[in-house]
């Protein structure tokens, strides 16, 4: 743990490290307006399930890169999440940074999930990332600036989310929503500056998950400086009505004025498991049936639903897949893997399935 006085050298080292580094080169352009709708997968997991060497196949059976096969069905953004201290090192900014030069030489937009937490940040756990638990609220602001601005200049992505899921705020207990709606206000305005000079030509995302409370949610922060909304869709938590989806974006699109994107969503091609993790999504009530059964068309038919939704509402920008790449990586036995391989994009025999054609929609 840090005393006051340390907390208050390392915001000096971060704030000097931040406002030392080199502003975006001469030729690094304002990003135009959309040409073509996001297609996005998140793959946070890659860099960690490539040390076990897996290998992939593309539809005709072939071996082929993992990114590859992405880039060649027309996935043209890359979500990555980045944690500040984890515990094994990976989603660290030093392995994003890493794989976001990777995916740029091959072309892929990048969108950064910045969670300001240690680990997993959603709308049940916003923990605040040790190293900053004995800040002070005057001394976070001033670390969650200077965070972002590091991060938004190191990799200067096409677009920074502030927060994941952050329907009760961020940084518990200054940032909570319900309870310290000014101080989450402003703690998430100092992030916003942060990514706003360190990466002018960020986009930046709010991330609600769900559509119960969206209306209340982006009310709440209409007053910041963002650009796009960002909603999950899961049918297991938030329901399965899709008709509701639309109307719930329409809606919001309509009463603030700002791109809106389905920020996570996924769908099972099977109910069976290829490992001995429990599978979150494992049971036909958790399904939208008759129309989309656990099957590689269902799957398939969900994802262009979803596709179709967003494009149908006004100021929609597109959509992103949540864990494309979490395949059972550890094996059939293992207890402590993939409880998601039954809605990645791959099969059990890591090939890709058919549901990647639907990010063809150019």
């Amino acid at each position: 743990m840090f005393t006051k006085s340390p907390l208050k050298y390392l915001l000096c080292l971060v704030l000097a490290w931040a406002c030392q580094q080199k502003d975006a080169p001469a030729n690094y352009q304002a990003l135009p307006a959309e040409s073509s709708a996001v297609a996005a997968v998140d793959i946070s997991r890659l860099p960690e399930i490539e040390q076990t060497n897996p290998v992939f196949f593309n539809r005709d059976g072939e071996p082929q890169e993992f990114l590859e096969i992405l880039k060649a069905n027309g996935v043209n953004t890359i979500r990555l999440r980045v944690w500040v201290n984890p515990a094994n090192g990976h989603s660290s900014l030093s392995e994003v940074n890493s794989f976001s030069q990777t995916l740029r030489q091959m072309g892929f937009k990048i969108w950064l999930s910045v969670h300001y937490s240690d680990t997993w940040a959603d709308p049940g756990q916003q923990e605040t990332p040790l190293i900053w638990q004995q800040a002070t609220f005057e001394e976070l602001k001033g670390i969650i600036r200077g965070y972002s601005l590091q991060v938004a200049r190191l990799i200067k992505p096409e677009y920074f989310q502030v927060g994941n899921e952050i329907n009760d705020g961020f940084l518990h207990p200054y940032g909570r929503l319900s309870s310290q709606p000014q101080q989450f206000k402003a703690l998430a305005a100092e992030a916003i500056s942060g990514v706003r000079q360190g990466a002018p030509q960020s986009r930046i995302i709010l991330h609600y998950a769900g559509l119960s409370g969206a209306q209340w949610f982006f009310n709440t922060v209409d007053s910041l400086d963002y650009d796009i909304m960002g909603l999950s869709y899961y049918p297991i938590w938030h329901g399965k009505d899709l008709e509701l989806l639309k109307n719930t974006m329409d809606s919001l699109t309509e009463n603030f004025i700002r791109g809106i994107i389905i920020a996570e969503t996924a769908y099972p091609f099977t109910l069976n498991w290829n490992d001995n993790t429990n599978n979150i999504v494992g049971l036909g009530e958790q399904l939208i049936l008759p129309q989309y059964p656990a099957s590689a068309q269902g799957q398939a038919d969900f994802v262009k639903e979803i596709r179709k939704i967003s494009a149908q509402v006004k100021h929609g920008m597109g959509f992103c897949y949540w864990g494309a790449e979490l395949i059972a990586w550890k094996g059939p036995l293992s207890t402590e893997a993939s409880p998601w391989e039954n809605q990645a994009l791959f099969d059990f025999n890591n090939k890709e399935l058919p549901v990647l054609e639907q990010f063809n929609n150019n």
